[in-house]
């Protein structure tokens, strides 16, 4: 699976450990976790079992006849684990329960007759049983009080994260490098997602025909999203609305909504939970008064892109077609959308680097500033205070020399000293700075052919 092989590796080293094992593996909807458990599978012996929502009884009476003991035998979680491989050969087996929080739901003692089957089949084959789900929020924040001291029986937790942009442009090979970026600001690093877009259309086309199209699987998905782990939906729907028209403080919310201040926050807390919104922080530095705080903005790639272009003017769609809603109401925003994660192409650009070592310096924090009168997209130090800034361009017309000064007097409102500047530019750089760049070694370009 493309991007995944530190994942594959993790799996292939605990799958590896002696014993028997219960890892909960978690990851949001569409991050890829069947595919890469299916590669991971591969040539092993394995039970898959998906948990949807029933009673506790149905959970016994469909896991033992996905186990194979039998459509109508009805068996506890122990006996069902301790005897579902007895006719299965040697070497260890494995058993994935998917969205396992269901089962937990209505049965208090789940994993606890799960590591009580572990235990009862001792004397057999090994066993590897992998809980899945997609509440990030519910596992990171509730599995554990939830569970109680059975708690104690799990050998492991393993989140699955998004993958970066290197991994859409290995995906998409017939995209060139600014359709990947429109593809990754539209769809982020979720491989589920990817699945709905054709490399051999233009971006335009497959939004037309993947997401405003009403019968396509993505029209829907954002608000699927919400619904899937929150309940008052109306509310939230508000909240992210508000936040992609660009109201990305507490006060603004507050104006917008007419909700109370402590009521944004509890739900922007549990937004935060679900990985669909995040509170952006400015790098410590010396200027403090001059930076915006308590900014909030929508953390997924999709949820962003249709609460900013499809949410406020779907009703349209009823009387245009996809390609006028287009040319309409996105393609005359769409290259300030892509800006934002073009600069977070950036970022991973730079942490790539780091890692490799062949930054100037060995950057240990990284963030960004975001001032009253200008941001700086890029801000990275190593452990001596030494200190990288970096603005990234996606207009088509070439980085100006005046865009640069203004960068150096963002960095001088935030009091920062910048020991190098990194430039990034989706089209070129003009003379007068590609001549400063010739002449200083702290002054480091980077065009489309690098990123």
């Amino acid at each position: 699976m493309t991007g995944r092989a530190a994942e594959l590796k993790y799996l292939d080293d605990f799958y590896g450990k002696s014993g028997s094992q219960i890892l909960v593996v978690y990851g949001q909807s569409h991050i890829g976790k069947k595919a890469l458990l299916r590669d991971f599978v591969k040539n092993r012996p394995c039970c898959y079992y998906m948990a949807r929502p029933c009673s506790e009884r149905e959970h016994r009476l469909r896991l033992g006849a996905a186990a194979g003991l039998g459509e109508e035998k009805e068996e506890g979680f122990a006996s069902i684990i301790s005897d579902m491989w007895k006719q299965k050969g040697n070497g260890k087996k494995i058993l994935i329960i998917d969205e396992f929080q269901n089962i937990v739901k209505v049965s208090q003692d789940f994993i606890k007759e799960v590591a009580a089957g572990l235990h009862g089949a001792a004397s057999g084959p090994e066993i590897l049983v992998i809980l899945c789900s997609s509440l990030v929020g519910w596992v990171e924040n509730s599995m554990v009080s939830k569970l109680g001291k059975a708690a104690y029986s799990l050998s492991g937790l393993y989140k699955i994260k998004e993958l970066e942009f290197q991994s859409i442009k290995e995906y998409f090979p017939r995209f060139n490098g600014a359709q990947c970026v429109e593809a990754f600001a539209v769809l982020g690093g979720m491989p589920g997602l990817w699945q709905y877009f054709d490399d051999t259309l233009t971006i335009r086309e497959n939004i037309c025909r993947n997401i405003l199209n009403p019968s396509a699987f993505l029209h829907d998905q954002a608000e699927r999203f919400v619904e899937a782990g929150l309940r008052e939906t109306g509310v939230y729907n508000t909240i992210l609305a508000a936040l992609a028209s660009g109201r990305q403080k507490l006060n603004e919310l507050y104006l917008y909504t007419g909700f109370s201040r402590a009521k944004i926050s509890v739900y922007l807390k549990t937004l935060m939970e679900l990985e669909m919104v995040e509170k952006i922080f400015s790098f410590d530095s010396d200027g403090r008064d001059n930076a915006r705080k308590g900014i909030y903005r929508i953390r997924n790639h999709f949820v962003n892109f249709c609460f900013t272009f499809l949410y406020p003017n779907r009703g349209k769609l009823f009387s245009m077609s996809a390609e006028e809603y287009y040319d309409t109401y996105i393609a005359p925003k769409f290259g300030r959308y892509t800006e934002e994660y073009y600069k977070k192409v950036c970022k991973q650009y730079i942490a790539g680097l780091n890692r490799t070592g062949t930054l100037p310096l060995s950057c240990v924090k990284m963030g960004e500033w975001a001032g009253k009168t200008g941001d700086i997209d890029i801000v990275a130090q190593d452990n001596g205070g030494r200190t990288l800034i970096g603005q990234c361009s996606w207009e088509p017309s070439s980085f100006s020399y005046g865009n640069y000064r203004l960068l150096l007097l963002c960095a001088k409102r935030a009091r920062i000293r910048p020991d190098y500047v990194c430039l990034f530019s989706s089209g070129s750089f003009d003379e007068r700075l590609s001549e400063e760049a010739e002449k200083s070694e702290n002054l480091l370009l980077f065009g489309p052919d690098r990123i």
